[in-house]
């Protein structure tokens, strides 16, 4: 998974608050996320659990999908992760 666009859902617990990001290197990221390597709404809010990802062919698809999330509502956005990770378990293990 490096150097691909991604989408990537991270949570703080099992419905609790959501952060929606794009990248072009899931695991870096997440890394930075889970070791408050940036100071922002992650860190403010722990948010740090990998709940959701998808993967694209371009940075372009990427944001594309990105912007769309975020402006869906939170029920759509707990069904879509519900529908991958209906444990909510921390996918970080299966990325790195």
């Amino acid at each position: 998974m490096d150097k691909q666009p991604a989408v990537y859902i991270l949570a703080s617990k099992r419905n609790g608050t959501l952060y929606i990001g794009v990248t072009g290197n899931l695991v870096k990221r997440i890394w930075e996320h889970r070791n408050h390597q940036e100071a922002g709404f992650s860190e403010k809010y722990n948010v740090h659990m990998l709940v959701y990802f998808e993967i694209h062919e371009d940075m372009i698809a990427a944001i594309i999908r990105e912007k769309q999330l975020k402006k869906w509502n939170r029920n759509w956005k707990l069904k879509l992760i519900e529908e991958q990770n209906p444990q909510w378990e921390d996918l970080w293990q299966t990325i790195i």
